[in-house]
């Protein structure tokens, strides 16, 4: 199922959630531009290389020294292709504006990047000898995912199931997400030849940061 759109009101400009897509965005077409080597070494600088922290003297022999956790934070604004960008974009777009509304621009953005950190930390733990950047806005976007899920559980999210386009609860097709995500985890881990490119465990991470957290972040005005 794709989301096309949800249909929850928006009382207010959802400026932090455009900012952040703005930068995902610049940030990735510059790298486009860039020569591979130079974007290469970006990635590998600014991505979340887990091996870089299991084992800071292998970090420092191929150039990656100690940098204090930073990439746990700026990986959150690389992405590694265009499916990988537009997907991730694609679901901010849809489903951070009405979280943005609900907690204000200053703790929507705090909310975004303590899920952020948190699903990466969890995707460190996961694999902490990896030795290849995880990259992305996706576990962040997990915590906003888990926030609509528990703000607007039966606003109708609009949906392209090939042949026909649908109208589902939010709580069923983010349930369904949720669902989809630990089928994944389970069949890269235990089926041999099955591995899968994506930080599967940062979007568990996050998606349990935002269920646990959203409620403190919410406008005072605003019921739990």
């Amino acid at each position: 199922m794709i989301p096309i759109r949800d249909t929850a009101p928006c009382s207010t400009t959802p400026y932090v959630t455009w900012s952040i897509m703005a930068i995902c965005i610049l940030i990735f077409l510059v790298m486009q531009f860039m020569p591979y080597e130079l974007s290469y070494k970006l990635l590998y600088l600014y991505g979340m290389v887990p091996n870089r922290y299991a084992n800071p003297q292998w970090g420092l022999a191929y150039g990656m020294p100690f940098d204090g956790y930073l990439s746990f934070l700026t990986s959150l604004f690389l992405h590694g292709n265009w499916i990988h960008i537009i997907l991730n974009m694609w679901f901010m777009w849809i489903f951070a504006d009405n979280v943005e509304d609900r907690m204000g621009r200053g703790r929507f953005l705090a909310f975004f990047l303590i899920c952020g950190v948190l699903a990466t930390t969890v995707q460190w733990y996961s694999a902490p000898t990896l030795t290849i950047p995880v990259v992305g806005a996706s576990g962040a976007i997990a915590g906003v995912l888990a926030a609509y899920y528990f703000l607007y559980p039966y606003e109708r999210v609009i949906v392209f199931f090939f042949p026909v386009v649908l109208q589902v609860p939010a709580v069923m097709f983010l349930g369904l997400w949720v669902i989809y995500q630990l089928y994944s985890i389970t069949t890269s881990t235990f089926v041999p030849g099955a591995a899968s490119d994506s930080a599967l465990w940062a979007h568990i991470g996050g998606f349990i940061s935002g269920a646990i957290l959203y409620r403190f972040f919410l406008r005072k005005d605003e019921p739990v």
